[in-house]
């Protein structure tokens, strides 16, 4: 079942990604009736479990075809049935939230979204989405994040979805020069890494860690990563108006980092691969953050990169040579010869290289 449910959905995609089998596929009354009918009668493998995760390819196809049309009318009509499980959602008391009725309408809930924000290609359908989900529904994925921290079957899909909200494929995410809808989403973002990152590193060991703690916490520097590279938000507006919410996110980040055992990380490659995107890309933006760490945390997180430009993924060791080739710059430009070390991620980075001076010979720069 599970299997032709995945080939017909397959199908179904690749014919509503053509512009021209699109527009043909809109002029069915029976995929006008798909995109009219999105509910349990019309498709019953929705509520099985094993068939969950078509639910995004299903709705990731309907986006597409949705998207296509461009009007948001249509486009508001067709999230009718997701705004009444979150109405339900909303709605539902604190102590219910546990029920597995409740956390299943979660999961699919979120499988479903995924699906759709897969399917904003541009500004103008991606505006859709934002706008109909900030500001008055985004409480209910913090919601979620609080109550399953330790759920992974519920935090995974519900972090892909964030993920695939802050990914600016096809500059989908610029915003205009007045709006400030990109800060307002990275505070969200930052709200929701912040709750999920301060529940999940308290939590005791379990056999299974990567299930338990290190997906998720590869998904999360998967969202930082391309929340700091997307280009959507000056991150300076933080510091300058005293908002936190960058450096909430990334204090809770290298938290989360440091729980994980370099053994464990290049074992798994899934998070391997997460983790050096993510440093290559603090390194190359906002190095002074790193400097600014503790010594044992900086000195753990050079540590990797060292034993990054040892990997055979030729990936991963470029990720790790650039991320060193910006602290080896940042470090001859203000202090080698640098007039005066003056600024505090200078005198960070010089007191730093006093205390191990073998630093930069030792990565083999």
């Amino acid at each position: 079942c599970k299997e032709v449910i995945d080939h017909t959905l397959s199908l179904f995609l690749e014919m509503a990604s053509g512009y021209m089998t699109g527009k043909l596929l809109l002029k069915s009354d029976t995929v006008q009736h798909i995109i009219s009918n999105q509910n349990r009668e019309q498709f019953p493998f929705l509520e099985n479990w094993e068939c969950f995760r078509s639910r995004t390819t299903l709705y990731y196809t309907i986006g597409t075809l949705v998207f296509m049309e461009d009007s948001p009318l249509k486009f508001k009509s067709s999230m009718e049935p997701f705004l009444q499980v979150l109405v339900r959602l909303d709605s539902t008391p604190d102590a219910l939230f546990q029920s597995d009725a409740v956390k299943y309408a979660f999961i699919g809930l979120m499988r479903d979204l995924r699906g759709i924000a897969r399917a904003t290609n541009s500004r103008r359908t991606y505006g859709f989405l934002f706008d109909w989900l900030y500001p008055a529904h985004m409480p209910i994925l913090l919601k979620g994040i609080t109550h399953y921290a330790d759920i992974p079957e519920v935090t995974t899909p519900l972090l892909k979805v964030i993920a695939e909200l802050v990914l600016n494929k096809s500059q989908r995410l610029t915003f205009d020069s007045s709006s400030p809808n990109g800060i307002l989403l990275f505070r969200e973002v930052s709200k929701l890494i912040v709750a999920y990152g301060s529940r999940i590193v308290p939590l005791p060991n379990k056999a299974d860690m990567y299930t338990s703690k290190y997906k998720g916490i590869s998904i999360c520097l998967v969202i930082l990563a391309r929340a700091l590279s997307g280009n959507f938000v000056n991150f300076g507006i933080f510091e300058l108006y005293g908002d936190r919410a960058l450096v909430d996110a990334l204090d809770i980040t290298v938290k989360m980092i440091l729980t994980i055992p370099l053994a464990d990380l290049f074992a798994f490659r899934k998070v391997a691969a997460a983790y050096f995107t993510f440093l290559e890309t603090l390194f190359n933006g906002h190095l002074s953050f790193v400097l600014g760490l503790d010594k044992t945390a900086f000195m753990l997180i050079v540590g990797s990169l060292e034993a990054g430009l040892k990997d055979l993924s030729e990936k991963i060791s470029s990720q790790c040579a650039s991320a060193i080739d910006n602290l080896a710059t940042f470090y001859f430009n203000h202090v080698t010869v640098g007039e005066s070390v003056t600024s505090p991620a200078a005198l960070n980075v010089a007191g730093l290289i006093s205390e191990c001076p073998e630093l930069f010979s030792r990565v083999e720069f």
